[in-house]
């Protein structure tokens, strides 16, 4: 379980990365909002997929309160989930 969740928390990510970065500098200046749509559908249901993996792996993982947290708060910033594969997911 530990590893779907650490490709989920990667995969999560990248896509972030491009949504925010690539996707929607295209939709605004360029005025072409194909890469939204295009980006958009996957990285939100990976995004759900990484908050039912890490409810499920919680207990698991022995998270604390705090560490839980972190690890949900990550998945809204950008880079976040990268933290989360470094600090919590490595062996």
């Amino acid at each position: 379980m530990k590893n779907l969740f650490r490709t989920i928390t990667l995969l999560e990510g990248i896509s972030y990365i491009l949504l925010l970065f690539i996707a929607m500098p295209i939709k605004y200046w360029i005025g072409d909002e194909q890469y939204v749509k295009l980006l958009g559908m996957p990285h939100g249901l990976l995004f759900v997929v990484y908050i039912i993996l890490a409810f499920l792996i919680k207990r698991h993982e022995n998270w604390t309160t705090k560490d839980f947290g972190i690890v949900l708060l990550a998945s809204i910033l950008p880079f976040g989930t990268f933290y989360i594969d470094w600090k919590y997911l490595r062996y």
